[in-house]
């Protein structure tokens, strides 16, 4: 295993909840209205210190993507995912971007989203229908 470089912003920071490295920029959030299995989810349109896992179809609620599992670089937690192929016209805004669960990352001020039994989303745009 090489190096590992990690880079460090500044600002308002979204950060990996179990081990604190920076992953984005609260000005890069393009949406909060996101869901995912655990509750709430952000597109943003920029993330660092991320790996990608294999690309996979998925269907969505928004109907078919092409994405990728997003890791954290430090720790290997799944941070979320990238959406590399949006196969829908009105869904194209996507393609590109990528979307942290509020579940398994720190907000700016250190705050923590906690999941609750109710807050399982079924069919949410990281569910598979």
């Amino acid at each position: 295993m090489g190096r590992l470089f990690v880079l460090t912003l500044e600002g308002k920071i979204y950060s990996c909840k179990h081990c604190g490295t920076h992953l984005a920029l609260s000005e890069s959030i393009v949406s909060k209205s996101f869901h995912c299995r655990h509750g709430k989810a952000y597109l943003f349109s920029k993330v660092v210190n991320v790996t990608s896992g294999e690309i996979e179809n998925r269907m969505m609620m928004t109907g078919m993507h092409t994405v990728a599992d997003i890791f954290c670089v430090c720790c290997g937690s799944i941070v979320g995912w990238k959406y590399e192929t949006a196969h829908e016209k009105s869904q194209k805004y996507k393609e590109g971007k990528s979307v942290l669960e509020r579940f398994k990352i720190s907000g700016p001020d250190g705050s923590h989203y906690w999941a609750s039994h109710e807050t399982h989303v079924a069919g949410s745009d990281a569910d598979d229908v």
